[in-house]
């Protein structure tokens, strides 16, 4: 099962071409499961819909989220095309697997206070401190996902022009404005921090640095973010992609059109964005019950 399960992802990797991310969910999703499969088989010939049934009961018996699941089952859908296509197996199990379906949640999503906050809380008298700020700056002023921001190069950057040009899901390549102040705060940054953190390190082109001179991982970020929501006093989960969901709200909130949204945020399917509309109809019927005479 594992010889396979590694041809598999050798395969995803050379012939798909899909990201070392995607490949690392796959594996994870995929390596679970066999690990639960290999109590009954050691064979993928062996696993029949029934031995997959019981393992999503068994996910859900361990409380794992409906995300967690669907994701699961579309890896497993994947795989077994995927062996079914080279011969592997003769029949398909997760053809008679139903796909569970996701519940719609809205994203969490800042005020522009807590914005606010939470883009004053670093220490820019520290070098560290002002690339910091540019980097939540960045997050809030493009909507970039945080994979994004840490491969952000230098020839990505058109400042100039007040425009980022960003590599997203499916090599899709999108052109972003970019507001005067993340302007402000990136080119601080290049011209003091950055150059700092190159003396420790030999040349590189990624645009956000660590203290030791190389490329930001996005656990760095998550956890940079989490320290100053702390700092700020905000008492809710906050991720990377909160900004993302807060940059969108916020567009949507003051008249922007779902459309540019959907651009700004590199989503193929305009449906993918639409769950904003829900947030910003919540901020509309907040604004028209304090405001209106007979709410």
């Amino acid at each position: 099962m594992k010889e396979q399960l590694a041809d598999y992802l050798h395969f995803l990797r050379v012939e798909r071409g899909l990201s070392e991310n995607t490949i690392l969910s796959y594996r994870q999703d995929l390596t679970d499961a066999s690990r639960f499969f290999q109590r009954n088989t050691q064979k993928w010939t062996e696993v029949d819909q029934f031995l997959i049934l019981n393992y999503l009961e068994h996910l859900q018996q361990e409380k794992k989220s409906q995300g967690t699941i669907i994701r699961t089952v579309s890896s497993l859908r994947s795989f077994f095309r995927y062996l079914a296509q080279f011969g592997v197996v003769s029949d398909d199990p997760m053809l008679k697997v139903d796909s569970p379906k996701k519940a719609q949640t809205l994203p969490d999503v800042l005020t522009q206070a807590e914005v606010g906050r939470l883009l004053s809380m670093p220490n820019v008298s520290r070098p560290l401190g002002i690339r910091d700020r540019a980097i939540l700056e960045t997050l809030y002023a493009t909507g970039l996902r945080v994979s994004e921001l840490v491969n952000l190069r230098l020839t990505d950057l058109h400042l100039p022009m007040k425009l980022i040009q960003v590599v997203g899901k499916g090599d899709r390549e999108r052109i972003i404005p970019i507001g005067e102040v993340a302007i402000d705060w990136l080119t601080r940054y290049l011209k003091t921090t950055r150059i700092d953190l190159l003396k420790k390190r030999r040349n590189t082109d990624y645009v956000f640095l660590n203290a030791h001179g190389r490329q930001l991982t996005r656990q760095a970020i998550w956890q940079m973010i989490k320290k100053y929501v702390s700092l700020a006093g905000i008492k809710r989960h906050v991720t990377p992609h909160t900004l993302r969901h807060s940059f969108a709200t916020h567009l949507l909130e003051n008249g922007a059109d779902l459309r540019v949204v959907q651009e700004l945020l590199g989503h193929a399917n305009i449906s993918t964005t639409q769950i904003y509309t829900h947030v910003s109809h919540q901020h509309l019927s907040e604004v028209y019950r304090k405001f209106h005479p007979r709410a």
